[in-house]
């Protein structure tokens, strides 16, 4: 098998990292490589938020719901999609700019996690654990005001970046035949192959936590959509200018 397909199939998340730290030539090969990244109409609508003080990595930390590995961690990064660099410029070269839309959203949104997954391969290649840190939406305004983002810039999620020390097992993903469909959206089989996934995961975290863990994939989910989860997102983009027009 290709290795860099056998690379993108090993990925794990890590929260144990060794007191290493990434060599700063190494570091910024990993952001030119999340550069290269495809990016909509060249745009380039994210920016990228390396934390190195101390007090904001540990204010960070318990931001995202007292997650330590985020102080821990050898590099952290907070991805901000940035509507702002791109409009401004357009807007410097002598146009009346339109600004908030749904579109410029969904675009500085979509670039970010590109650049952030070519980030995230890179650091794999080179031996390194990564971590993507969702909490950060846990409070975006506060997050903002510590990072000192403009309008027209959100953070989307962090990433730690270290030396593993730890090897957890890859987590199970959905049977393909479940995701990958033929022509048309046909979800006859979906029920099945969901439950026969949920018998995979129940055995993957009772390995995992000695027992301990009894749960499955969609008993998971419930708490995620039983409730509206980070209900102060759509507020919080309106006040940074993005207005979803």
């Amino acid at each position: 098998m290709n290795p860099t397909i056998e690379l993108l199939k090993s990925h794990r998340s890590i929260r144990k990292f060794q007191d290493w730290k990434i060599r700063h030539e190494l570091f910024e090969e990993l952001i030119r490589a999340g550069q290269s990244a495809a990016t909509s109409s060249h745009v380039q609508a994210y920016s990228i938020i390396h934390v190195t003080n101390k007090k904001n990595r540990k204010a960070l930390a318990e931001l995202s719901g007292g997650q330590r590995y985020v102080a821990e961690c050898s590099h952290f990064l907070v991805f901000c999609a940035d509507m702002k660099r791109p409009t401004d410029a357009a807007e410097r070269a002598g146009t009346e700019v339109v600004r908030g839309t749904t579109e410029q959203l969904l675009v500085a949104s979509i670039d970010t996690a590109l650049v952030a997954q070519n980030v995230a391969t890179a650091a794999e290649a080179e031996g390194l654990g990564v971590c993507y840190i969702g909490g950060i939406r846990n409070d975006p305004a506060e997050v903002s005001k510590l990072l000192r983002l403009p309008d027209h810039v959100y953070p989307v999620f962090g990433m730690c970046i270290g030396y593993p020390d730890q090897s957890p097992e890859i987590k199970p993903r959905l049977p393909l035949a479940s995701v990958l469909k033929q022509d048309y959206y046909e979800d006859d089989q979906d029920a099945t192959l969901v439950a026969e996934y949920d018998t995979t995961m129940h055995s993957y975290y009772q390995a995992r936590t000695a027992g301990k863990k009894d749960t499955t994939w969609s008993e998971q989910l419930k708490p995620l959509f039983s409730t509206k989860l980070r209900p102060h997102m759509r507020d919080f983009l309106r006040a940074r200018g993005f207005e979803m027009k």
